[in-house]
């Protein structure tokens, strides 16, 4: 980025930096490549490298990096060729990162290189490291074959089953890779999730199918506003209370005719010789009479004798206290005999499928045997349809033959219908082809290492990219008529998804990691200093940023929104919160923001208290949050051993936290990197640790000025803003490399540098539409297409 990057490169080559990042808005060494076409041939490569950059090593790194005892455990002589270079690519990314931001070889060194050195083994390392000749086979890139994360399992489980709960509730927490949780080399599957799974196919199949066994039906209770009362009866929600003899009538309408059980929760107090006598009729007949032995506190469950048929319709359940009994002077604990029933419940109609079934059962039994339907043609049928729907694609009739013969042996053996086809479900829902994403290829006849994968796969894709799940019957229509690499039907398909409510699972998922939303959960601010600060406050504050992201994204507007908006979110508690009195209720709705003070995402009480401390703010983290989410140009790491900053500010420490920041940059080692963070964070300090706006600190006035490396002042956040919106292009190619690699599930590589020049340009000459960035994506090849040879072969 031209506002970051240092200024003291050659003047011969500032005018082409300046010029291309003006006009692509791409970190240095990505505009560098563009800037001097197809890469150098290997044979002048390697010439260049024991010429110019093997010598740049010796001179300038090897007196730290060298043998056992190198610096961080990097020992840099072993590396003699290009080759070796490119072999160990990852790590000579990150040092190149430090040679760039001149942290290495760092300031105090005894012998520096001068700014020609510098440059021109910059200008190798991004020829040898990302030098891509866009005009000639473009590699796709591989991914490794993607497990289900949690997300995606409950979403899925949920659009599949038809049952909305989150069986992953439990699972082991997915590991993280590039900044999202659906990388497929971090997606490993340990013995612990293995157990979950089982667990989870089991409890799934039986809350979505109805077992038609005596214990599936549920016990339906009479509640207390179905209940008269004749004598002494005291109903409560607790239940009923006899203190002498009376009666209770409970109302009970069926909705089918058949068989029903019956059951009371019943105590009682002793007195006298004998308990406590229940009678129990139904529509005026003697059931049973019962004798309550069991005291109140631990009361006992009674049954009747047998089921009773029953018709549809309305029927009166009544239960008497026969036999009240007191004698004052008994013992304490005798005196008074009392019945109090705790619950009246009943179950049917036994041995038939009840009428109000769950609509998950229908969606996943499509057929019963009889009339002249075999118990293994409905078997077939079911576990045939409920297989092409989990896993993603048409099966072939050997997947489906082994499942199938399960469920016959589980009906032969005595269990219901429905309970081998609950094990037939639970079989599919633990196989491979549910708990991962295999991708096979359209033509796989074919020999090319670049191959565009199958229909079904890219429906697949669309759908785990932008909702979080399973394609919908649209996509799985379109795959089976092969219309998914047309890129017309695609574009269609992204407008309509994006405005399906499931669509709300990408705000969740990519928005909240991509902007670290998802951290909120864990970050309390001091209760001490913020007071205001509470469970609902943060909540509203996610779901400000969340809204923001969603309107963005479903009314389609330009990206650069996200830097320079001049409207937001808000309920009346979060608008309370920001001084706003005009708001009323718990609806969020899109308000107007003072120009003067906050734009877009960077001044949201979200984003300004996720990049603070719990009890002060954090320029450092507001600095860092922005060149990683905004300007796309992370700072490396931290060298070893470097103190923190209250340690270095030591010496002052009444000192304001610019001071203290001041100090802390003389460090050696620490002012490349803080020279970029320190401005851009404290450009935000008139917003507190929790996002509200001040214009003291204490006794200091606080001062958001700054001056950027580019030489570029600001007075204000909303003028530092300014700055950062002149930085679009590299925004939208950060914003475009981040949702690819979310799309993907993999890390973008060197080799992806084509297919992300062609989405940025594309996107942006489109007016940085939001939906026209990912329609870019889904037709890339990196989306469409992947390298044969993978983990999915």
């Amino acid at each position: 980025m031209r506002m970051i990057e240092s200024t003291s490169r050659l003047s011969k080559l500032q005018t082409l930096k300046s010029a291309c990042v003006a006009a692509c808005g791409l970190s240095l060494m990505i505009c560098l490549s563009a800037a001097h076409g197809a890469p150098l041939s290997l044979e002048k490569s390697e010439k260049q490298f024991q010429s110019q950059v093997k010598q740049f090593i010796t001179k300038y790194c090897l007196d730290c990096h060298t043998g056992a005892e190198a610096e961080a455990g990097l020992a840099l002589e072993k590396y003699k060729s290009r080759d070796s270079i490119l072999e160990q690519r990852e790590a000579w990314e990150k040092i190149v990162k430090r040679i760039q931001i001149q942290s290495m070889p760092p300031k105090d060194a005894g012998s520096l290189p001068t700014d020609q050195e510098r440059e021109d083994v910059l200008a190798w390392f991004d020829d040898a490291l990302y030098g891509v000749d866009c005009s000639g086979d473009i590699n796709p890139g591989r991914v490794t074959v993607r497990r289900l994360n949690r997300n995606e399992y409950n979403n899925t489980i949920r659009d599949l089953v038809g049952i909305d709960f989150e069986p992953a509730e439990n699972f082991p927490s997915d590991d993280v890779g590039y900044g999202f949780d659906n990388i497929g080399d971090v997606l490993t599957l340990p013995p612990l999730l293995m157990e979950k799974y089982l667990d989870a196919a089991e409890e799934i199949s039986e809350k979505a199918i109805f077992a038609n066994t005596p214990d599936s039906y549920p016990w339906q209770k009479i509640t207390e506003k179905n209940f008269q009362k004749e004598g002494a009866v005291t109903i409560r929600k607790s239940g009923a209370g006899f203190h002498s003899r009376g009666t209770l009538a409970g109302k009970i309408e069926l909705k089918q005719a058949g068989k029903y059980d019956f059951r009371i929760i019943a105590g009682s107090t002793p007195a006298g010789t004998d308990h406590a006598k229940m009678e129990v009729k139904l529509d005026g007949k003697l059931l049973k009479t019962f004798e309550v032995k069991e005291n109140r506190n631990s009361p006992g469950t009674f049954t009747m004798p047998q089921a009773v048929r029953l018709p549809k319709g309305k029927h009166i359940l009544t239960i008497s206290f026969l036999n009240d009994f007191y004698d004052p002077k008994g013992p304490p604990n005798k005196r008074d005999r009392n019945l109090y029933v705790n619950e009246v419940a009943f179950k049917g109609p036994l041995g038939q499928l009840p009428v109000d079934l769950p609509t998950s059962h229908h969606k996943i039994i499509t057929c019963t045997p009889g009339s002249g339907r075999s118990i293994h043609y409905c078997v077939e049928k079911i576990i045939r349809e409920f297989a092409t729907q989990a896993f993603r694609r048409p099966v072939s009739r050997e997947e489906v033959t082994p499942v199938v013969e399960l469920v016959e042996a589980r009906v032969k053996s005595g269990r219901t219908f429905e309970q081998g086809i609950q094990v037939g479900v639970q079989a599919i829902l633990v196989s491979p082809h549910f708990l991962f994403r295999i991708e096979g290829l359209q033509d796989p006849t074919k020999t090319r290492d670049e191959q565009t994968i199958a229909q079904y796969e890219i429906a697949s894709r669309l759908s785990y990219f932008l909702w979080s799940s399973m394609p919908d019957q649209t996509l799985f229509d379109l795959a089976a008529q092969g219309r998914l690499h047309d890129r017309r039907t695609l574009q269609v398909q992204v407008k309509r998804m994006l405005e399906d409510p499931k669509s709300e699972a990408f705000v969740k998922n990519f928005a909240g990691q991509w902007l670290n939303l998802r951290n909120l959960d864990d970050l309390t601010p001091d209760p001490r200093k913020f007071r205001v600060f509470n469970t609902q406050l943060k909540a509203d504050m996610r779901r400000e940023t969340e809204e923001f992201f969603s309107y963005i994204m479903k009314e389609d507007r330009s990206v650069i929104e996200f830097i320079n908006a001049d409207y937001t979110f808000m309920n009346e508690n979060l608008a309370k919160f920001y001084g706003n009195d005009k708001i009323k209720g718990d609806k969020f709705q899109k308000v107007s923001l003072d120009k003067s003070k906050r734009a877009g995402l960077i001044t949201q009480a979200s984003i300004l208290t996720l990049t603070s401390n719990p009890g002060r703010t954090s320029p450092v983290k507001r600095g860092k949050w922005i060149m990683e989410n905004i300007l796309g140009t992370p700072p490396p790491p931290p060298p070893p051993n470097v103190p923190e900053l209250e340690e270095a500010a030591g010496a002052k420490p009444n000192a304001t936290l610019r001071e203290q920041l001041a100090i802390h940059r003389k460090i050696a080692g620490c002012a490349a990197c803080h020279d970029q963070m320190d401005p851009l964070g404290l450009g935000f300090e008139n917003f507190d640790a929790i996002g509200r706006w001040r214009e003291k600190e204490g006794k200091h006035k606080i001062d958001s000025s700054g001056q950027l490396p580019s030489g570029q002042t600001f007075k204000s956040p909303v003028e530092l803003i300014g700055i950062l919106e002149e930085q679009k292009q590299g925004f939208s190619r950060s914003l475009a490399e981040k949702m690819l690699t979310y799309a993907i599930g993999r890390g973008v590589e060197y080799y992806d540098k084509c297919a992300l020049d062609e989405i940025t340009n594309n996107f942006t000459t489109r007016g940085y539409r939001f939906s026209a960035l990912v329609t870019e994506i889904v037709t890339s090849d990196p989306f469409l297409k992947r390298q044969r040879g993978s983990h999915n072969d």
